[in-house]
C-alpha cells in the first residue's frame, strides 16, 4: 500500500491519499452514494438524487476497480477517516478519471480541487498520460463547469446512458447520456 501527504494548503491540511483496499469497500460504496444519491447527498452540490433513482455502485463494482490491473482506487483520508475517493485507470497514452466522490459534508472548501490535481499529477508522473479523461452526464451543467474551471474541455462526444443497468441508477428521465471531457497534462 502506498499513501502520499499533499501540499499543505488549507484543503490538503492533514490529508493522506493511498490504494484502497478490500478492506475498503463497504466504506467507499457508503461514500460514493452519500455523494451522489439520497437525502444525505444534497448536503454537497454533486448531488444527483433529482435525477436519478436508486444505488449508484454497489461492493462488486467498487471492488472490481480495485482488482483491475492498470487501475488504482484513490482513497483520501483525514484524522484516519475516509473523505473521498476517485478510480484512476491507465489507458495507453491517456488516463481515465471515475468514481470521484467527496463527503457532501465537506464539499465547497475545495478538497476536490485537492483530489483531482493528485490524481493528475499520479496519471501524469507514474503512467506518462498525456490527457486525462472522463465521462459526465450531460445534464449536470454546474458539474461540468466545475470542471472546465479546472481545465477539461468538453468534446461534444456521447455515449447513451445505461438504462435498465443496475447499480447505474434508474433514470425517471430519457434525455440522460455521458459526454466525455478531456483535460492535457502537459
Amino acid at each position: 500500500m502506498r499513501t502520499m501527504e499533499t501540499a499543505e494548503t488549507p484543503a490538503a491540511t492533514g490529508l493522506t491519499f493511498r490504494d484502497a483496499t478490500e478492506a475498503d469497500v463497504d466504506t467507499l460504496v457508503a461514500l460514493i452514494e452519500s455523494a451522489y444519491r439520497g437525502d444525505a447527498s444534497r448536503a454537497g452540490w454533486t448531488t444527483e438524487a433529482d435525477i436519478l433513482e436508486g444505488k449508484r455502485t454497489d461492493p462488486e463494482g467498487v471492488l472490481a476497480v480495485i482488482k483491475a490491473t492498470d487501475s488504482r482506487l484513490l482513497t483520501v483520508e483525514r484524522d484516519g477517516q475516509v473523505v473521498a475517493c476517485c478510480q484512476l485507470e491507465h489507458r495507453g497514452d491517456h488516463a481515465y478519471f471515475g468514481m470521484f466522490a467527496v463527503s457532501p459534508v465537506l464539499q465547497g472548501a475545495g478538497l476536490g480541487k485537492v483530489i483531482i490535481t493528485e490524481a493528475e499529477r499520479h496519471a501524469r508522473e507514474t503512467w506518462g498520460a498525456a490527457e486525462m479523461h472522463m465521462t459526465v452526464i450531460s445534464v449536470r451543467n454546474d458539474l461540468i463547469a466545475w470542471y472546465e474551471r479546472r481545465g477539461y474541455r468538453r468534446t461534444g462526444r456521447m455515449t447513451p446512458y445505461p438504462y435498465g443497468d443496475e447499480p447505474s441508477g434508474t433514470a425517471p428521465r430519457a434525455d440522460l447520456q455521458f459526454e466525455l471531457l478531456v483535460k492535457e497534462l502537459a
